[in-house]
């Protein structure tokens, strides 16, 4: 896609004005337009898709959710364009921290009574005092992207017994929610909530202090002595002389408005040019400022000897609010970004530690030690490197303290472990007892297991992968000598003109003061101050549409710098599950098998497990799942009753006493296939596959086309890597395997120390992140990446990458011509003002007339290029 396709595909989604066209018109449009998905709108990309009416599974399991909810005026209220749906949809979620905040909530209620008794009457019983109480919580919660989000997580939190009240509050990402003590279950209203793609997290405070809401405070405050300032000023322009008896008071309400604009609203461009000078920063605020205290010093001067001409405190409040519209929409676009991750993450899972007396204690990760048993649930991630422990070597003394699923799970000697999330490597990894297992491994065992640990969470290489970096302020060298050229050009020409009045006029300090503040306020850095804020937030509304999100104001600054991609290749370049090769084989099954299925593979983390409960729940209602114990033979495959799935023969072989380990099946029983039978007999035979994202291959093109180069640095085996390589149509020498997380960092800085973007997902990637120049992440469920991110992309693909550069370099054309315009602009006014031609209440006037038409420049650009604002 070149950039005039580009442009054209950044409107293709513009809801169409009736008003505007003619009916042949509308639908002649309407046959033009791609199809979308039924309920992300996502434009879909290949006939597949296109068969089903969906981007992904996802998707189509919400759309189905919301439906059978009757929920469905969702999608009469939701925006065209949304989130497509993330696979974490079909996944358990941590609910422990929520478990336990919602006790301490109830137990604060008890203590204090029930908030609907009246303080003059008892309830009849402490049993009603408990039933009528209220308990409240405040939530982050993420995904939410239009008004239509808010409607249907109140419409489905009503749907929930026990609930009371909840007030969703959008721009800040959180909710708070009020409901009876004992009747609701706040793990289950978060699953539910998750199940249609939107997600809980703790709640947090520090958001109520962003700076674009102080900013619309001040812009508010700053409009209002706009309107009190011109209403005292007008009287003047109608003709009001001076020796009218309310004309000074005129003036002075009109310096006491603009005085109170002046510290309302440029205070703060004064504070953080003071600020920067201090922390030796040449910020654009300090031009700013300039213009500002220039144009206000000279309205005060004359309006203390009385000379109207120099009083022009209403251009200077109009400027001001400029300004502030300015920085607002450039704070806006990043605030709005990063509000839709969520600020703080659940805090992590306690780890159950064996005690001496044989019981458990769970344990927060921060205060394990050497030496500890401990015990890792399912889907569980192991916080320190340990060795797997068979249950003789655990705590015989302790067999009574173990639930059934634990004794079993501990006798156990082979155990299998996901490392994806810290090597990459997709493949689930096998570790039989006495073997030591690396910190960030994910237990896909069905039942606990029981593990020593050998370190400590400080040396742990979990604890180094999650740790965060404080965001410092940002350089921006470019604009740091722009900056400087321009106090240099305007102070030098400024000084200058004042050493030629001086000496011209015979030391007239009136006419010679005139001069030097008209070149200071005529001086306008409109171009740098509104324009570029501007620019950046219309490049990023049009980038949102197609999925990227900047979190980092500094993304634009040094976007052009990038000459290295450097992609993570499991969960960026792939899917992270398998991908089902012939669903169709689902929708051949009975009510009774599919309800079995879903047993089988519902609170099964495997990769396998995890592909098909997501192939299932999209293809129709969730199944009623079937009584008993799921058993699992690691490495072959699980079974309940005479239900099994798993690799071919394996059930046959343990009937007739003969089961063997993976490692010793033939290779046919080894294959790709998946089966599911019933006493043997088989009933559907599932072939997965790992797959690319379907726009891989197309968006590397596209990215090498623009003089980038693309290499893969992965922690899985080296064939495999540079398989994905070749599909992606990279050399082999581009793709670097058996990478450990040092690894990628250490290769970052040798190969790429200035110009390389990183694009990852799992904790593996955390290292390489601080080394990069820029960082972006596909997922933002998992917290960590996404918070050290520049920018996020949602979808099942990479294509927003490539529309990242291509909006940049419209970006960049655009702020060029405003750059020029700019140039222009002030070398003719500030050169008429160093001739006199210019008197001060000219250059006020001209300042915020600079303003609009920069504006205008820039919105003319940007919508001549079809990033308009939707």
């Amino acid at each position: 896609m070149n950039a005039a396709e580009l442009k054209i595909d950044l409107l293709a989604d513009t809801p169409l004005r009736a008003e505007a066209d003619t009916p042949t018109k509308a639908v002649s449009r309407r046959r033009k337009k791609a199809p979308s998905c039924h309920h992300c709108g996502t434009a879909l990309t290949d006939h597949a898709m296109r068969e089903t009416g969906f981007c992904c599974s996802g998707c189509a399991y919400v759309y189905r959710l919301i439906h059978e909810s009757g929920l469905d005026a969702y999608y009469r209220i939701k925006d065209p364009i949304t989130a497509p749906v993330d696979a974490t949809v079909f996944q358990p979620q941590n609910a422990d921290w929520l478990a336990e905040l919602q006790k301490n909530a109830e137990a604060e209620t008890d203590e204090k009574g029930s908030p609907h008794t009246p303080h003059n009457q008892a309830a009849t019983t402490p049993r009603q005092v408990k039933r009528s109480a209220s308990a409240t919580a405040k939530l982050g919660i993420q995904g939410i992207s239009c008004a239509g989000c808010v409607w249907l997580i109140e419409k489905l939190f009503s749907q929930i017994p026990g609930a009371r009240r909840i007030t969703v509050n959008a721009q800040l990402g959180h909710m708070e929610i009020s409901w009876t003590a004992g009747e609701l279950s706040l793990p289950g209203f978060a699953q539910k909530l998750a199940s249609f793609n939107y997600l809980v997290g703790p709640h947090d405070s520090s958001t109520a202090e962003l700076e674009s809401r102080a900013l619309i405070r001040r812009i508010g405050l700053c409009t209002a002595f706009v309107m009190n300032t011109m209403l005292f000023t007008l009287p003047t322009y109608f003709g009001m002389e001076a020796d009218f008896p309310y004309a000074r008071l005129f003036g002075t309400l009109s310096l006491a408005f603009g005085t109170l604009s002046m510290l309302a609203g440029g205070g703060y461009f004064v504070r953080r040019a003071w600020a920067g000078l201090r922390h030796g920063l040449l910020h654009i605020d300090l031009p700013i400022s300039l213009g500002i205290l220039g144009a206000y010093l000279g309205s005060l001067y004359g309006w203390a000897i009385g000379e109207e001409t120099y009083v022009y405190f209403d251009f200077v409040s109009t400027f001001i609010v400029l300004m502030l519209i300015g920085r607002w929409a450039q704070v806006c676009a990043v605030e709005r970004n990063r509000r839709r991750l969520l600020s703080l993450q659940p805090r992590p899972q306690h780890i159950p530690i064996l005690q001496p007396d044989g019981t458990l204690q769970p344990t927060p990760p921060e205060r394990l030690q050497p030496g500890q048993i401990l015990e890792l649930r399912s889907g569980q991630i192991l916080p320190v490197e340990a060795i797997l422990e068979t249950h003789a070597s655990a705590a015989p003394e302790s067999d009574r303290a173990l639930s059934p699923a634990s004794l079993a799970a501990s006798t156990a000697r082979e155990v299998e472990f996901s490392l994806a999330s810290i090597n990459g490597e997709s493949a689930p990894r096998r570790f039989t007892a006495g073997q030591r297992i690396p910190a960030g491994a994910l237990n896909l065992s069905r039942t606990p297991i029981r593990l020593r640990s050998t370190q400590a969470w400080a040396h742990s290489l979990l604890a180094e992968l999650t740790a965060t970096q404080s965001e410092t302020e940002h350089r921006n060298p470019l604009l740091e000598r722009i900056v400087q050229g321009y106090l240099i050009g305007i102070l030098g020409i400024a000084a200058l003109a004042a050493l030629f009045w001086g000496f011209h006029t015979g030391g007239d300090l009136l006419k010679t003061g005139a001069i030097v503040t008209a070149i200071l306020v005529v001086s306008c850095p409109c171009a740098i101050g509104l324009a570029f804020p501007l620019a950046e937030e219309i490049a990023s509304v049009a980038l949102r549409r197609r999925g990227v999100f900047v979190r980092s104001p500094r993304l634009w600054s040094l976007l052009h710098k990038v000459r290295t991609l450097v992609f993570d290749k499991t969960g960026t370049l792939t899917l992270e599950t398998p991908i089902l090769q012939n669903p169709e084989q689902i929708a051949t099954l009975s009510e009774e098998a599919r309800s079995a299925l879903y047993s089988l593979i519902r609170d099964n983390p495997h990769p396998v497990s995890q592909c098909l409960l997501e192939a299932l729940l999209a293809s129709g209602p969730t199944p009623a799942a079937l009584e008993g114990d799921v058993l699992e033979e690691i490495g072959c495959g699980v079974s309940l009753g005479p239900w099994s799935l798993g690799k071919a023969g394996w059930k046959a072989q343990e009937a007739d006493g003969n089961a063997r380990s993976a490692t010793a099946m033939s290779p046919q029983a080894k294959g790709s296939a998946t089966l599911f039978a019933y006493n043997d007999t088989p009933l559907a035979t599932f072939h997965l596959a790992d797959s690319i994202r379907s726009d891989a291959p197309e968006a590397i093109a596209k990215l090498r086309a623009l003089g980038l180069e693309a290499h893969i640095l992965s922690g899985d085996a080296t064939n495999k890597v540079q398989a994905t390589a070749a599909q992606l149509g990279l050399a082999p020498a581009h793709g670097h395997g058996q990478m450990s997380p040092q690894d990628k960092a250490d290769w970052l800085r040798t190969h790429a120390p200035s110009d390389a973007l990183m694009l990852g997902d799992g904790l593996n990637d955390s290292l390489a992140f601080d080394a990069a120049l820029l960082r972006g992440t596909p997922v933002i469920h998992r917290g960590t990446l996404a918070q050290k991110a520049d920018f996020y992309y949602l979808g099942r693909g990479i294509g927003g990458i490539h529309a990242l550069f291509e909006v940049n370099a419209i970006r960049r054309r655009a702020e060029r011509v405003i750059l020029i315009f700019s140039v222009s602009y002030n070398l003719l006014a500030v050169g008429f003002a160093a001739l006199g031609f210019i008197n001060p209440l000219i250059a006020a006037i001209l300042m915020p007339i600079n303003s609009l038409l920069t504006l205008t420049l820039v919105s003319a650009s940007m919508k001549g290029s079809k990033l308009q604002l939707v």
